[in-house]
């Protein structure tokens, strides 16, 4: 295929369909006509021999075929938008700019509304998608250049990448308000003798609870795996059940009712860390976002 013979604005197109699943909507998303988006989706349709989009009950179903170009097509998009920024003129009040970011539900309830009230003022044209995936994951998408930036920690990883510390935590023992343990002082024979809820995505509770407590030849009654954190203080409220979360966290969830305990056993603290591949260590407008995202830690 030779590339001089196609209009790569038919991968914008392409995009703007995969996003809204509407001819119609998606004209309005990229400031075209419909006809001229109909006409651009007939000439893919012919470009990669596959129908792509399927009317179905009013909207524009993608093939099997638009999945598998959906996140290819997005990447050329965004690496093509970076490429041709220039990052001389980066002015974040009218800047257009997109970025991709990693955190979990843990670090966006605790940092995230601050974030986007920091672009909302400084910034309100930047757009910010924000994933979660496995450690091991995030690895390999900032190496593709997938992500711009990742919070996590203790990420292992080679020396492509480079990290910055935010804040250190910790992680400590919440309960309800009338649990029976409330009063006095968390002993180890009581952590143990009730029944605990345990966040199953994240490593933090494994290697910072259930690892240590396994080097010691013990082991809590977990009676519930949930998959976010956010599900914690309403399942907690009420019951005898006991849960480990970070100090930071904890803090947010006293407003929920819950009341946190230090761990009663050593536990050590660690690192909530900013992680970005080297090559965009000197890009202007990654420096100014990773500037406001550290100044957002600082002031919690």
């Amino acid at each position: 295929m030779n590339l001089r013979s196609i209009d790569l604005n038919l991968l914008v197109i392409f995009d703007a369909l995969m996003a809204e699943r509407h001819v119609t909507r998606a004209a309005a998303l990229i400031a075209m006509s419909q006809p001229a988006v109909s006409n651009a989706l007939s000439r893919l349709r012919h470009i990669f021999k596959d129908e792509l989009f399927i009317r179905s009950g009013g909207r524009m179903e993608p093939t099997p075929r638009a999945l598998e170009l959906g996140d290819a097509i997005q990447q050329i998009l965004l690496q093509t938008q970076r490429l041709m920024y220039s990052r001389v003129d980066f002015d974040p009040l009218h800047s257009e700019h997109q970025f991709t970011a990693r955190m979990s539900d843990l670090i966006g309830l605790l940092v995230l509304p601050a974030i986007v009230g920091r672009l909302r003022v400084a910034a309100p044209s930047i757009a910010l998608n924000v994933l979660h995936m496995s450690p091991e994951r995030t690895v390999k998408a900032l190496e593709a250049d997938q992500l711009d930036f990742a919070i996590s920690m203790g990420l292992e990883h080679a020396r492509s990448l480079l990290a910055t510390p935010l804040c250190t935590d910790r992680m400590c023992c919440v309960m309800s308000s009338d649990h029976p343990l409330v009063k006095g002082e968390l002993t180890l024979q009581a952590f143990l003798a009730y029944p605990h809820m345990r966040v199953s995505m994240s490593p933090t509770d494994i290697r910072f609870v259930d690892d240590v407590l396994a080097q010691r030849g013990l082991k809590r009654k977990v009676v519930i795996n949930v998959p976010s954190w956010l599900l914690v203080p309403q399942t907690l409220i009420g019951s005898d059940l006991l849960a480990v979360v970070s100090e930071r966290l904890a803090s947010r969830f006293a407003e929920a009712g819950l009341i946190a305990k230090p761990l009663p056993f050593e536990s050590s603290p660690f690192e909530w860390t900013l992680y970005w591949h080297r090559r965009y260590d000197k890009s202007v407008p990654h420096v100014w976002l990773r500037k406001m995202v550290q100044q957002t830690f600082d002031q919690i």
